[in-house]
């Protein structure tokens, strides 16, 4: 199977390979569409105040822009509109895929940026995951649990919103840094990317994942150390969510424990770091999800004296590392894993130049 016949599945390929160029383009215009409007969002929110200020959690000494998951949405919602209007979605299972994926992420984008700047209560943000959750069960976007047993249905639902609230918050949380939540999740949407497009019963997946990288990389442009701009919760819980529903799109099954592996390995990073910090908060008496604090992995680099590149270096490292064994063990062939690594690292590596060219 190759990418060509995943995207001929939602009509935006054909023979002559077209499916290659439609992935491109719709990675390419997410890019652009965020690298350019982050400059306009970056000084509207300076001028009316959505910014963060230092904090326990944050390590900027001053005010920073909060609203770079505006433009983050902005161009991934752009990319699948012109993508989707120059070829059309044909299938209709797919398009309300991407439908109900999208919904999921416009509804937290909308409550993650009136948390930046307004705040509200860990009640209400969960309250919301949930639902976002549930609302991909009910369009039949989750894990199917086949333990032989009358409870499945429930345990498959269960299982989704657990794995679903799990990852998007595992992203927000990690979104201390400069770089780190948006190179983590631009490499894990790329490798995600590598494997949808292997399978034609996750071609909504490789849709969205082109654009989610684009995004991803062009948010980088503006947010690697020393950041001009900050994702915020808008764009973390989006970045999260997307994530997490294209890793299970395509009916991934679950008839062991050990099923859920290869799945969790794309994103061990964020639920390394998220599972040892609930431990140690729980185990101090304190809130895990409404308490900030510099108890996260980064924040231990940092503390050995690690500057905050090198950290993000060393942790997009080990994600990249992570990513490759999640890959191995789908069964991809050593060419396209050999063609994402090189491609991650081709991206970034121009990006983080443009980046470092234009500070110094």
């Amino acid at each position: 199977m190759n990418l060509n016949d995943s995207l001929q599945s939602i009509g935006i390929a054909n023979p002559s390979g077209s499916g290659w160029l439609a992935v491109v383009f719709t990675f390419l215009l997410a890019w652009l569409v965020t690298w350019r409007s982050i400059p306009t969002v970056r000084k509207f929110a300076l001028r009316v105040g959505w910014a963060d200020q230092p904090n326990a959690r944050r390590l900027n000494r001053e005010p920073l822009p909060n609203a770079g998951g505006l433009a983050i949405y902005t161009g991934v919602i752009a990319a699948l509109v012109l993508a989707s209007l120059l070829r059309p979605i044909e299938v209709q299972n797919v398009l309300v895929q991407v439908l109900t994926i999208l919904l999921g992420g416009s509804i937290l984008v909308l409550v993650g940026f009136i948390d930046d700047q307004f705040g509200l209560p860990p009640s209400v943000r969960m309250f919301t995951q949930i639902l976002t959750a549930l609302l991909l069960v009910a369009n039949k976007i989750s894990i199917d649990v086949d333990f032989g047993t009358p409870v499945d249905s429930i345990l498959s639902m269960l299982l989704t919103v657990f794995w679903v609230v799990g990852i998007t918050n595992a992203i927000n949380l990690m979104d201390g840094m400069d770089g780190l939540a948006g190179g983590v999740s631009f490499i894990t949407a790329m490798s995600l990317l590598a494997v949808s497009a292997q399978f034609p019963n996750r071609a909504a997946a490789t849709l969205v994942l082109a654009a989610l990288g684009g995004a991803a990389l062009g948010f980088l442009r503006h947010n690697f150390h020393p950041s001009r701009i900050i994702m915020g919760d808008a764009g973390a819980y989006f970045f999260g969510y997307v994530l997490a529903a294209t890793s299970i799109l395509g009916k991934l099954q679950v008839t062991t424990v050990f099923s859920l592996v290869p799945t969790v390995l794309f994103l061990l990073l964020p639920v390394l770091d998220t599972t040892q910090v609930v431990v140690k908060r729980l185990m101090a008496g304190k809130n895990p999800m409404s308490t900030p604090g510099k108890d996260h992995l980064h924040h231990r680099l940092l503390a050995w004296g690690l500057s905050q590149r090198n950290a993000g270096f060393i942790l997009w490292s080990i994600t990249l590392i992570f990513n490759l064994l999640a890959m191995r063990t789908q069964h991809m062939s050593l060419a396209v894993m050999f063609a994402t690594l090189s491609s991650i690292i081709i991206l970034l590596g121009f990006t983080l130049w443009q980046r470092i060219r234009t500070t110094v």
